[in-house]
């Protein structure tokens, strides 16, 4: 399985990274998989799809050196060991973030979310009434959309495989039916996602901010004009899904 990676400053290099969060207002920690840089800056964060979603500038200073685990700071500050060990650590205080970094949080968790599922793909019914599932990686989604240029061409039979299954010929019917499927699934799912991040801008705190998940049902207000109208299509499909089973 893929990791999440980052870029620092106009490097082309991309790290490996097990996770990247703050730590204060103005430090974040990094747990590299491998290869740590040496100089740091500005940090462009992409997804385990190598979607580019977070882009965290001026970390240019090393405020602690674990190894693999890199403290850097915004503002210049460095680690300073204490003098000696709180008597009490109860009493140290934990980092509130601000809203606005949790709504970067929430978009970050969102977005994650979304890629996951448009990857996991679809299932299609062929002409022969059998079900196939078919992956939809930004690669899959490549490929499915070459055959259109096939398709339009007038190819009759086109070469695709399912899930977990050999290379074989589709009709075009059945490569019409897979891409339309195709389509609407990453359509839809990059919709939803749009219309959850406008909810999360209106957000005002963090117990707002608990109710935005991927998968909830998105107030009316915060649902675009597009959205809309696939949720009224898939209102329809399961409606006619409905008289067909009696």
């Amino acid at each position: 399985m893929g990791k999440e990676k980052i870029k620092i400053n106009q490097d082309e290099r991309k790290y490996e990274i097990e996770s990247i969060m703050p730590v204060s207002q103005h430090v974040i920690r990094i747990m590299f998989s491998d290869s740590v840089p040496e100089t740091f800056g500005d940090i462009i964060v992409y997804t385990v799809g190598g979607v580019r979603c977070s882009e965290l500038p001026g970390y240019s200073t090393v405020y602690r050196d674990d190894g693999k685990k890199v403290y850097l700071s915004d503002d210049g500050s460095v680690y300073v060991p204490p003098e000696e060990v709180p008597e009490d650590p109860g009493d140290m205080q934990p980092y509130v973030p601000t809203l606005e970094e949790l709504q970067g949080y929430k978009r970050y968790e969102v977005s994650g979310a979304c890629e996951k599922v448009i990857y996991e793909g679809v299932s299609v019914t062929l002409t022969d009434g059998s079900t196939e599932h078919f992956a939809l990686t930004e690669h899959d989604q490549i490929n499915l959309f070459g055959k259109q240029a096939q398709l339009a061409a007038g190819t009759e039979q086109l070469e695709y495989h399912a899930d977990g299954q050999p290379c074989r010929y589709f009709s075009a019917e059945d490569m019409r039916a897979i891409i339309e499927a195709a389509m609407f699934h990453v359509s839809y799912h990059t919709t939803y996602c749009n219309s959850l991040n406008m909810w999360i801008t209106d957000c005002q705190d963090a117990e707002e901010l608990q109710a935005v998940f991927y998968g909830a049902d998105i107030p009316e207000e915060y649902q675009s004009e597009v959205l809309k109208a696939y949720l009224k299509q898939i209102e329809d499909m399961a409606e006619v899904k409905d008289e067909d089973a009696i």
